[in-house]
C-alpha cells in the first residue's frame, strides 16, 4: 500500500495529540473539598431568680371628690377662682349675698343682749327678795315667783344664744370655701342667679388627685394562688405583696404604689375581686377617669432560665430555639415561654436545660440536623 505525503503529514500532526491526551487520562483526579460549615454564634441562658408580674386593666378615681353646693338661698354675688386649677383647703369658692344674714345675725346678737339683760334683772330681784324673806318683809311665794321668773330668763338668753349661732352659721354658708385640697372644675352657675331656693345647688367639684387611685378586677385564681404563696393570708405589712405599678400606655408613662384595699368577696357573675391601689401623682400627669394597666409582682420562679427574645423563632409548632447539641449537630427545640423582661430576654418555662447553647446569631444559615462552627459572642471569626 502506498503511502502519500499528504497521510504521512496528517500522521505526524496527530500523533503528539493522542500521547497528550493519553498523558492526561493517566493523571490522578483532584479530590472535591466539602465546604466547612458555616459559623453561627451561640450562647447559653441566663439563670437567674425571676419574678412574673401579671398586668390588669383599671381605671383611675379621685383620691377624695367634693361636690360644692349652695347652703343657703340667695343671688349668687363672686367667684374667687379659675377654672380648673388647683385650690387649696379653706380658700374662699363663691359668695352668696351675705346682707340677710348679716341682717338675721345683728338681729339675734340683738336678741340675746335683751335676754341677758332680761336675766340679769330676774337673779337681781331673787336676790333682793330672798334677803327680805329673811325678815318675813316678803312671803315665800314671792320668792319662788322670782325663782322661776329668773329660770325663764336664763331659758330666754339660751334661746336667744342659739339663735345668734345658727345665724351666724347661715352668714358663714354665704362664703362658699373648698373643703380639701384639689383641682377645681367649673362653676356650674353664673353669677346673679338664685341658688339654693328649692335644694342645694351644685356649684362646682373639687377633686384630690395627688395621690390618686386605681380600682381595677383580679380573678381569683390570681388571688388563690397569692394566698397560697404567702400562707393563706394577706398581710397588709408585707412590702413586697402590696406593691404595684400604674401604667398609661398612650405615654409610657410608670409610677410606683401600692395596693390598699382588696374586696372581701368574689364577683360571682365575673370570678374577680375588685382591688384599689394608691399611686403618687404631683405633677397631675393621671386624672381620674384614664384608662391604665397594673402590674403587680406574682409568682417567684427561682433559678429560671433567660434567653434572648430575638433568637426566638415561631412555627406550626410553637415557639422554638436552635439549640447546637453534641457534635455541633443543630436541633429545633420547641419550648414554653414565659413573661418578656424589661431587658428584652425571654422567661422560659420549660424545654431548655442550664449550659445548653442556642444560637443568637447565623439563624438563617442553620438547618436542624446539619452540622455547624459554633463561635461564642466576641471571640471573633
Amino acid at each position: 500500500m502506498t503511502i502519500t505525503k499528504f497521510q504521512i503529514v496528517r500522521r505526524s500532526v496527530l500523533l503528539p495529540v493522542i500521547v497528550a491526551a493519553l498523558a492526561v487520562g493517566c493523571q490522578k483526579a483532584p479530590e472535591v473539598v466539602p465546604p466547612a460549615p458555616p459559623e453561627v454564634t451561640v450562647t447559653t441562658p441566663i439563670q437567674k431568680d425571676v419574678t412574673v408580674f401579671a398586668e390588669f386593666v383599671g381605671s383611675t378615681e379621685a383620691y377624695k371628690s367634693v361636690n360644692i353646693r349652695a347652703r343657703v338661698q340667695g343671688f349668687l354675688d363672686k367667684m374667687s377662682f379659675e377654672p380648673s386649677s388647683f385650690v387649696r383647703k379653706g380658700q374662699v369658692l363663691f359668695v352668696i349675698e351675705p346682707e340677710p344674714y348679716e341682717a338675721q345675725r345683728d338681729r339675734a346678737a340683738a336678741g340675746l343682749d335683751g335676754a341677758e339683760a332680761g336675766l340679769a334683772r330676774a337673779e337681781s330681784d331673787l336676790d333682793r327678795l330672798e334677803q327680805a324673806v329673811a325678815t318675813n318683809a316678803v312671803s315665800q311665794q314671792e320668792v319662788t315667783r322670782a325663782r322661776a321668773e329668773r329660770d325663764q330668763a336664763s331659758a330666754a338668753m339660751l334661746e336667744a344664744q342659739a339663735a345668734l349661732t345658727n345665724a351666724q352659721i347661715q352668714l358663714d354658708y354665704t362664703t362658699v370655701k373648698s373643703p380639701i385640697d384639689g383641682l377645681v372644675s367649673r362653676n356650674y352657675v353664673d353669677l346673679g342667679n338664685l341658688v339654693g331656693s328649692s335644694e342645694a345647688t351644685l356649684l362646682t367639684t373639687v377633686r384630690q388627685i395627688d395621690p390618686i387611685y386605681a380600682y381595677f378586677e383580679v380573678s381569683e385564681r390570681f388571688v388563690a394562688q397569692a394566698l397560697e404563696q404567702r400562707g393563706g393570708h394577706i398581710d397588709p405589712s408585707d412590702g413586697d405583696y402590696m406593691r404595684a405599678t400604674l401604667l398609661l400606655e398612650e405615654t409610657g408613662l410608670e409610677i410606683e404604689g401600692r395596693i390598699d384595699s382588696l374586696e372581701n368577696t368574689v364577683d360571682t357573675g365575673t370570678g374577680t375581686i375588685r382591688v384599689r391601689g394608691v399611686f403618687d401623682n404631683p405633677d397631675a400627669k393621671i386624672f381620674p377617669g384614664f384608662f391604665v394597666r397594673v402590674r403587680l409582682p406574682g409568682e417567684l420562679y427561682e433559678g429560671a432560665l433567660l434567653v434572648e427574645e430575638t433568637s426566638l423563632g415561631t412555627d406550626l409548632g410553637g415557639r422554638y430555639l436552635m439549640i447546637v447539641g453534641d457534635g455541633d449537630v443543630v436541633e429545633r427545640r420547641y419550648i414554653e415561654p414565659g413573661q418578656l423582661q424589661d431587658d428584652n430576654t425571654r422567661l422560659i418555662l420549660s424545654g431548655l436545660e442550664p449550659g445548653e447553647r442556642y444560637i443568637t446569631k447565623g439563624l438563617q444559615r442553620a438547618r436542624p440536623g446539619m452540622p455547624v462552627t459554633p463561635k461564642t459572642a466576641g471571640s471573633g471569626s
